[in-house]
């Protein structure tokens, strides 16, 4: 019974910035449970992707689209794409996103507008546009790739943190109100990851030490930290979580 709450098996997944680093992590994470994973990514291949191979070598199926989810036109086109190829989705992970680094006082209307366009305005129509379609069947999972910035305001990173706030307070929003229509939305705050977005961190020796003296795990996670997660928050087992940020910091966040 245990396992059965966990199986994905006939449930079809899409994930935003799955190309990579934690998106990708989580689309195996849902493969190796049984869903069928559509991906979605400024720069996805068509076909051939390493995504695309490790997720058919596990036997589901991966359907590849590229999109610029930050442009508003390009992102109400995947919709569209999207939905009519896959009439039912059954999980949205949103966890397309990126981060821009510069002082307040120099950060630029660029680097506000890009952030919030891709870290915000993207996942809430998404939510909105095939949560409606969850609510029509009565059943569906979406999940927010949050931040630790969802509850602290960082460093230089003032349009990041004021997406990834504003995200853990759209969950809340959406989950009040489809919790009861079948639909849980729930979020999960990476804490500092060895991604991408954590490269300059990383490589200032620093900052490097002072993150990991906090950490009690003493180490950085990993992509593959998030499997887990992803899957409780898109089975059964999460049945009654509605509105939750699921931290994955090794602790931080208890120091």
């Amino acid at each position: 019974m245990g396992v059965s709450l966990f199986d994905l098996t006939g449930k079809v997944a899409l994930v935003t910035g799955c190309n990579k680093g934690i998106g990708k992590a989580m689309a195996l994470g849902l493969a190796e449970a049984g869903a069928d994973i559509i991906g979605v990514s400024g720069s996805l291949q068509a076909s051939g992707s390493e995504v695309e191979r490790e997720v058919t070598a596990l036997g589901r199926s991966f359907k590849a689209y590229a999109a610029n989810l930050s442009d508003r036109e390009a992102l109400y086109a995947f919709i569209r794409q999207v939905q009519q190829d896959n009439p039912v989705i059954d999980i949205l992970i949103n966890n397309a996103g990126t981060i821009l680094r510069k002082p307040a006082a120099e950060h630029p209307d660029e680097y506000w507008d890009d952030v919030l366009a891709l870290n915000l305005d993207a996942p809430f129509i998404l939510a909105r546009e095939i949560g409606k379609k969850m609510i029509e069947r009565g059943w569906g999972k979406i999940i927010f790739t949050c931040s630790l910035l969802s509850f602290q305001g960082g460093i230089n990173v003032p349009g990041y943190a004021a997406s990834k706030g504003a995200l853990s307070s759209l969950v809340k929003a959406l989950a009040n109100e489809w919790a009861s229509k079948g639909v849980t939305v729930n979020g999960i705050a990476p804490g500092y990851i060895a991604t991408d977005n954590t490269e300059a961190l990383r490589n200032d020796p620093e900052r490097s030490a002072s993150i990991l003296s906090r950490i009690p795990a003493a180490r950085w996670g990993e992509p593959a930290d998030f499997k887990g997660p992803a899957v409780f928050l898109a089975s059964e087992a999460s049945g009654y979580v509605n509105g939750t940020i699921l931290v994955v910091d090794g602790g931080w966040m208890g120091r």
